[in-house]
């Protein structure tokens, strides 16, 4: 969907292998070691290569809506995880981008990516079983 660099694909890797033996702590700290190496740009890339590997294949063409039932009563975090993935199956890196904007600006960011390695493990789990 979009161009990532390389130790962005490395660096999701790390936050899933932390997510998957449930060190959340390890999961913050990849984030923010990745956004002292390559800033708040970093995070972003690794975040969309998160949605990527929740997502899968997206068959081409079309365009995909949401559908979350009840998703203005959800927590705040679980409601950007959900916007944040629908903008990856879109291919709206200008809506990601304004997202990952929004979480920081309302002190959101941290508990947000915790909440998006925590889907994509738990949906990774979902496809095993």
């Amino acid at each position: 969907m979009t161009e990532v660099p390389q130790h962005a694909f490395d660096d999701a890797a790390l936050v899933l292998e932390s997510a998957l033996s449930g060190d959340s702590d390890a999961v913050v700290g990849t984030f923010d070691a990745v956004v002292d190496r390559f800033g708040v740009v970093g995070a972003y890339d690794v975040a969309w290569c998160l949605a990527a590997t929740m997502v899968g294949q997206v068959p081409p063409g079309g365009a995909w809506t949401l559908d979350f039932p009840g998703i203005d009563d959800a927590r705040y975090d679980k409601r950007w995880v959900a916007r944040f993935v629908s903008a990856y199956m879109n291919g709206d890196i200008s809506t990601g981008e304004a997202l990952f904007g929004a979480a920081i600006a309302d002190g959101q960011l941290p508990d947000c990516l915790l909440a998006l390695a925590g889907s994509t493990v738990a949906t990774l789990r979902h496809r095993a079983a």
